[in-house]
């Protein structure tokens, strides 16, 4: 049985089509109507004229013409895309919009992950990617600046691609600001969309220390970040490629070796404001898993599966309407049916 459930237009900006359309076509009928009588009355006299046009049928011409009316009407109701009825759509929680927020500082090359927390967190975002996403995916690369490297895409290839190129060198810029990175994934999400997920890749290091403060000012935008730490709390030096291609030790000011370490506390942090939750990334990747879990259990807790209620299509019914009239309309013809008795007066 057909659900005739919340009618709209997936599309109402064509809707003009279905209303304009008609009425200048409408005028054009009565222009060419017009020219026509005009240019009989130029050429024979008027009673020629009521002679030939005998055989004229106005009532046939009327209903060619409101036919034709109709039909364009259809075909502009078909083009806003005409939706009732409701249909379920389920999925995994990544059947939502998400952005990976991946952190390509300098600190990302320390080796306390194998082979690097940078090429470590790629390699687990990939897998995870081509495993578990079944929605749009976008990243966001962030040091001292942030740069939204893939816009939300469907196309997994592409996103990969953007994931490749990102390394230490994307963003010029040094030092690590969590802050921007977070502002800048929000930017790239659908603003009109319910919950926002944003998955924060990083070893925490927030050198700027603006992202807590950011996440607290975002969870009012129903964005909700979860946080994956890569690295270990023990930490490791960090080996930079010199000017001379060499590698050698990240040194500061000072000179003395820089060793970075994995910051949970303020990932923890990000994370509570947000409402979501931190977990370290794991030698396989296995954090990432259990981003997912953990929102299946948030919507499971809250009563609200991860199912989207889509309209149902019916363009098809308003297209089939105006084929079916711009049929007709070629069948009918102008001339009355019976014409025996007409003929033109002879002398």
């Amino acid at each position: 049985m057909t659900d005739f459930t919340n009618p709209h237009f997936a599309e109402p900006r064509w809707l003009w089509l279905a209303v304009l359309g008609p009425l200048f076509l409408l005028a054009l009928q009565r222009y060419s109507a017009l020219a026509r009588r005009r240019q009989l009355a130029s050429m024979v006299s008027a009673h020629f004229v009521v002679e030939l046009t005998r055989s004229f049928s106005p009532m046939r011409r009327w209903i060619k013409d409101l036919v034709l009316l109709i039909a364009v009407a259809a075909l502009g109701l078909a083009l806003a895309r005409p939706q009732w009825g409701q249909q379920e759509s389920g999925g995994q929680v990544l059947g939502q919009d998400t952005v990976f927020l991946l952190d390509c500082s300098r600190s990302m090359l320390a080796t306390d992950v194998t082979p690097s927390r940078l090429q470590r967190a790629k390699l687990a975002i990939r897998d995870f990617v081509q495993r578990q996403a079944h929605g749009r995916v976008g990243l966001v690369a962030f040091s001292g600046q942030a740069f939204l490297q893939c816009p939300l895409t469907y196309d997994f290839g592409a996103f990969e691609e953007a994931l490749s190129a990102a390394d230490e060198k994307t963003i010029p810029i040094p030092g690590t600001d969590v802050g921007r990175a977070l502002d800048e994934g929000f930017r790239a999400m659908n603003k009109a969309s319910g919950r926002k997920l944003a998955i924060l890749v990083t070893d925490g290091e927030d050198l700027e220390k603006g992202g807590i403060k950011m996440a607290e000012a975002l969870a009012k935008t129903n964005l909700m970040v979860y946080a994956v730490g890569v690295g270990t709390s023990a930490g490791s030096e960090i080996r930079v490629v010199n000017e001379q291609g060499r590698q050698e030790l990240l040194r500061d000011k000072k000179g003395e070796v820089v060793r970075s370490r994995l910051d949970e506390s303020t990932l923890q942090a990000i994370a509570k404001a947000t409402g979501g939750a931190y977990f370290p990334l794991g030698p396989v990747g296995e954090g990432l898993a259990k981003v997912q879990l953990s929102v299946n259990n948030l919507d499971s807790d809250s009563g609200s599966a991860p199912v989207n209620k889509l309209g149902v299509d019916r363009f098809h019914v308003p297209i089939a309407i105006g084929l079916l009239l711009l049929a007709i309309e070629s069948l009918v013809g102008t001339r009355r049916r019976s014409t025996a008795n007409q003929s033109l007066p002879t002398n």
